[in-house]
């Protein structure tokens, strides 16, 4: 009988450390997440709002001026000759969108191609890819920009694009996921079946490493949305027709004579509005992807 007491104290007691334990895990993951939502719902509020409420302080409830704050962007003078909201997204969309799939592809390729074969460069050639990804792109900007000058690509999207190809950082996590989850068996049955190797890469290998390619499109496509810095470094005569969503923000919020927050706070608002969409439609294989991918050797 005092074993059986003993028993359901000591299972009592285990139960209220795993309660315990369990509220202060969900109380921190709830307070991360009103710490990354609410100054997202504070910009979403501002954008409603008029200078004169903005400056009067914060507010959680969202106003009525947001139609109007939206329509000061495209008549007032000091905002439409540089901001155009759908020649803005569509410009920054062709760079995204471009980048994103080259850099998907070539990765997920590159990847591929150093878990399935055996060669001997194949560890001095990880270690150089893990050499790559620690060079900060500020340390290649004056080259970078020399380059540019040398070969006439001012004022083009083709070196924005292109170096896209080259991404050291997704090479690396598309290995680990392929290293955790990906059965070299099935290549091997492709082979043998007599399928090329491009072919098994493109009808075999990516549809199984769906989830990763997910993830890692949301990484590449909100990357390069926000890449102001290198998109103002070769875009330079600042002619509205070429000018990325970035660009023209960062032009909205540098008026200091006569600023309105309200228009400010609504062309950030309208900035977002793609990214959140890509998040939406592929964040179902963020968890899943991260989970497969992070798994160690």
């Amino acid at each position: 009988m005092s074993k059986k007491v003993k028993y359901d104290t000591d299972k009592g007691g285990y139960q209220t450390q795993v309660l315990i334990k369990s509220t202060l895990i969900y109380v921190v993951l709830i307070l991360l997440t009103l710490i990354c939502l609410v100054p997202i719902w504070i910009l979403i509020v501002n954008a409603t709002r008029t200078t004169d409420e903005i400056i009067k302080g914060a507010s959680l409830i969202p106003g009525t001026n947001l139609f109007a704050n939206i329509n000061t962007l495209n008549t007032d003078m000091l905002y439409n000759v540089f901001y155009s909201p759908l020649r803005g997204m569509f410009n920054s969309f062709i760079i995204a969108g471009s980048c994103c799939a080259l850099t998907v592809f070539f990765s997920g390729l590159t990847a591929y191609g150093i878990v399935v074969y055996d060669f001997k460069a194949k560890g001095p050639m990880f270690v150089f890819i893990l050499a790559v990804m620690m060079v900060p792109s500020q340390v290649t900007a004056v080259g970078f920009m020399k380059l540019l000058v040398d070969w006439e690509l001012l004022d083009s999207y083709v070196p924005l694009i292109l170096p896209a190809i080259a991404a050291p950082a997704i090479v690396f996590f598309m290995r680990q996921y392929m290293l955790s989850s990906f059965p070299l068996d099935i290549i091997e049955a492709a082979r043998i079946d007599g399928s090329s190797e491009i072919r098994t890469f493109l009808t075999i290998s990516i549809p199984m490493m769906k989830p990763a390619f997910a993830v890692q499109a949301i990484f590449a496509f909100i990357s390069k949305w926000n890449d102001y810095y290198n998109q103002s470094l070769v875009l330079v005569s600042g002619n509205k027709e070429q000018l990325t969503m970035p660009m023209m923000v960062q032009k909205v919020v540098s008026i200091d004579r006569t600023a309105d927050y309200g228009a400010n706070y609504a062309a950030i608002f309208l900035s977002i509005i793609p990214v959140v969409v890509v998040y939406l439609v592929l964040s179902k294989f963020i968890i899943g992807g991260v989970a497969a991918g992070g798994v160690k050797e």
